[in-house]
């Protein structure tokens, strides 16, 4: 079981590592997955795997750039050697 001076210990490390800034973000964080975690424990089997109907899925488009055909020869490249 830890006690206070290790508690303290343990919070002074963590405010060296992430910083002052990062705590309220960490604490939200960890108390959402906390709420998240002991609603899965103590609630029904639900778990919502329905996707997501705002978005249709991404179909590509022949307006986009054509893709490069592999019998297509590519341009030589320029000559870069002076001449002198």
């Amino acid at each position: 079981m830890l006690r206070l001076p290790e508690l303290i210990i343990i919070l002074l490390i963590v405010l060296v590592v992430f910083g002052a800034g990062r705590l309220p973000q960490i604490g939200d964080a960890l108390g959402r997955s906390i709420r998240n975690f002991k609603k899965s424990v103590s609630g029904a089997n639900e778990i919502d795997v329905t996707p997501n109907r705002a978005e249709p899925p991404a179909i590509a488009s022949k307006s986009a750039e054509p893709a490069h055909n592999a019998a297509t020869p590519a341009a030589p490249p320029a000559d870069t050697t002076p001449r002198g």
